[in-house]
């Protein structure tokens, strides 16, 4: 799991990679659970969490820019 510390570090750019890989990520858990290949459901909920947090943290610094 991802700490929110760390992902404010990071630019936009680094936001939206991680978001798409978590995507992506998310995707193949969803084929290894259709295939009974899954070992750790627990997986899908962290993954589901850190795209919200991303997004989160997106929107924020998309609201900071506009006020300022």
């Amino acid at each position: 799991m991802l700490k929110v510390e760390d992902l404010k570090r990071k630019t936009n750019s680094e936001l939206q990679d991680m978001a798409i890989q978590l995507r992506r990520e998310l995707m193949n858990l969803r084929f290894q659970r259709v295939a009974g290949q899954i070992t750790s459901t627990a997986r899908f909920r962290e993954a589901r969490r850190e795209i919200a947090q991303i997004k989160t943290l997106q929107r924020q610094n998309a609201l900071s820019k506009a006020l300022s």
